[in-house]
């Protein structure tokens, strides 16, 4: 499917698309970046060089080889005619020189390239973890991968072509300039100069007008697979909607922006190879043209024609490889700056440069004073304060939209407090390391995704390297040992992609099992049982009891029966805790707690 390797808008440290003013990396900016990945191995590169050098060598002597060749076996010149064995013999090595040394130049280098591709993919993926949850909450998924895939392409490209092609080109052109000029007549490497100039003016003129459709393309491109992709991972809601018919007319309308794109992109190609051609051909003609007529006057022989006619090819050949590879240079910058500006992309969160590893005493919580907000103009905690003692249970119940989930990921340092401080034993937590501080909390969300592996393999991702032993103890403690002894293939059970194969209860006991597993003091239940049946919720208590066992536990809460047992209540009303105590004394307060306990008992009633 063509959208499947394309993408949403090209990603800029704003996540916005990137406007054409926008200033775009210049070639040295790129070479300064990626000096550092060709010293990494710089023996490889220098013998690299050495192989480069001995290619070119090489290939400059085959047509003066040729040329002896040519004038040994021309009756004008000789009536005693000897095959010029030395000579044949000579351009055969020449030119197998010439092509084993670019394959060896070509092995030496490509380690160099690989180690900086994977080097290159390693820190934008660790960047990508590192970017706060705002970002990754409004990323465009397929944008973002296919912006990674092309920038780590485009740096392989420039890493080989601009130290191996470039520049032995342009050496090759004043090499043959000189042979041409001093062996002939100052015509010719006149000529060829005007001629080399009037190419590299025309491409660098008419690369840099095609540049703004190749920009325009690469964000069709990505438009595309990000419609693809968010379409295909929300499956289910299409077929809930029966908007399979509205989908495919929206990825039509992406392909076909793609398309009038890439036709745009197509013509101006042809007006680009077509000058090219047209420079090549009038320079040859009036070489060659030259040639001949020094031919018939016996001023040149007829080895030098071939020789002048070799040159020609031999330097074309590569002036108009030259060509295409400014053309790809730019294209592989273009790709490389949307890479790039992930890795501009600041996180909020930010480390302090002495932080130090947090220390867990007994595992106290408190919020003092805090206040948050996502945007400015919408204020979600304000003035918010809670202390939970150590190993206790605090619940947190409100309407939608009071603030509750958003105390979990305070806690967790998703985001920062505008003002006020979280303190864990009373040790404010942005003054520790963000790995500290995240080892030691355990987090069951509402929903929790899984990765496409088996069921062990998931509960697993909580500890790598957990023993065998460690792993069935948890799935027992999570009450899930049931459930896999009825599967067939048990614990090795796939649970699909973002885990549509299990059931919510399951995933809710996976999730758990994790949890304990992970080992952490501090838990935290983020609507843990909102999107399931009786059955299943009264299952996952039962896990969450013995989960919060000797833990300091945070239950987040929509139905209010799955909190009576907390030490804590608080109930949250718009950022601001408006009751708190326990389940017995909040319905003797008879307040909006005891009003949302009655609505839910009748609920369930009716």
């Amino acid at each position: 499917m063509r959208g499947m390797h394309s993408s949403g808008l090209s990603v800029h440290p704003n996540n916005e698309p990137r406007s054409p003013s926008e200033k775009s990396l210049s070639l040295k900016e790129v070479a300064l970046y990626l000096l550092p990945y060709l010293w990494e191995f710089k023996g490889r590169v220098v013998l690299a060089i050495a192989a480069l050098l001995a290619a070119k060598g090489a290939s400059l002597l085959m047509p003066w080889a040729l040329k002896h060749i040519v004038d040994g076996v021309d009756k004008s010149l000789s009536n005693v005619l000897v095959l010029p064995v030395f000579f044949i013999v000579f351009y055969g090595a020449l030119r197998f020189g010439s092509v084993f040394f670019g394959e060896l130049r070509d092995a030496l280098f490509s380690r160099v390239t690989e180690r900086a591709m994977r080097k290159i993919g390693l820190r934008v993926f660790n960047h990508l973890h590192a970017l706060d949850l705002s970002f990754h909450l409004e990323r465009a998924t397929g944008g973002i991968s296919r912006d990674i895939e092309r920038g780590t392409n485009g740096i392989s490209f420039l890493m080989r072509f601009l130290m191996f092609n470039i520049v032995p080109t342009l050496f090759e052109i004043l090499m043959v300039t000189i042979i041409l000029s001093s062996l002939f007549s100052f015509w010719y490497g006149l000529v060829t100069l005007i001629a080399v100039v009037i190419y590299v003016i025309f491409t660098v003129a008419t690369t840099e007008w095609r540049n703004q459709y190749i920009r325009e393309a690469n964000q069709a491109d990505s438009s595309t697979n990000t419609r693809a992709v968010d379409s295909l991972l929300n499956y289910e809601t299409v077929k809930y909607f029966n908007n399979e018919s509205f989908e495919s007319k929206r990825f039509d309308d992406a392909l076909a922006h793609w398309e009038s794109a890439k036709l745009k992109n197509r013509m101006s190609l042809l007006v680009l190879n077509s000058g090219q051609a047209l420079v090549i051909a009038l320079a040859i003609t009036v070489m060659i043209w030259m040639a001949a007529e020094s031919v018939l006057k016996q001023t040149m022989t007829l080895g030098d024609l071939v020789m002048i006619n070799a040159y020609m090819i031999q330097l074309f050949i590569p002036l108009n490889f030259l060509g295409f590879i400014y053309r790809e240079i730019r294209r592989a910058v273009t790709d490389l700056e949307n890479m790039l500006a992930l890795l501009k992309r600041q996180s909020t969160i930010i480390e302090k440069e002495n932080a130090t590893d947090l220390q867990l005493n007994e595992g106290q919580v408190e919020f003092n004073n805090v206040n948050f907000a996502y945007t400015s103009d919408r204020p979600i905690l304000q003035g918010f304060s809670v202390k939970i003692a150590a190993g206790t249970k605090l619940a947190v119940v409100g309407s939608s939209g009071a603030g509750k989930s958003t105390l979990s990921r305070l806690l967790f340092r998703f985001y920062d407090a505008q003002s006020g401080r979280i303190l864990i034993d009373g040790q404010d937590i942005s003054q520790f390391t963000l790995q500290s501080l995240r080892q030691i909390i355990g987090v069951v969300p509402q929903d929790t995704v899984l990765f496409n592996a088996s069921i062990r393999d998931n509960i697993a991702y909580a500890k790598p390297g957990a023993l065998p032993e460690e792993i069935d103890r948890v799935i027992k403690s999570a009450n899930l040992d049931k459930f896999i002894t009825s599967l067939p293939e048990g614990d090795k059970t796939l649970v699909g992609e973002r885990g549509l194969k299990v059931s919510g209860g399951e995933k809710q006991r996976i999730a758990i099992a994790r949890v304990l597993l992970k080992g952490a003091k501090i838990i935290i239940f983020d609507e843990a049982t909102s999107a399931l049946d009786s059955e299943s919720e009264s299952i996952i208590l039962e896990a969450m009891l013995q989960l919060a066992k000797n833990h300091t536990s945070i239950v987040i809460a929509h139905r209010l029966s799955t909190v009576v047992d907390a030490d804590n209540i608080i109930f949250l009303e718009q950022g601001r805790v408006l009751e708190q105590g326990t389940h017995q004394e909040l319905l003797a307060a008879n307040g909006r707690y005891a009003q949302m306990w009655a609505m839910q008992l009748q609920n369930e009633k009716e």
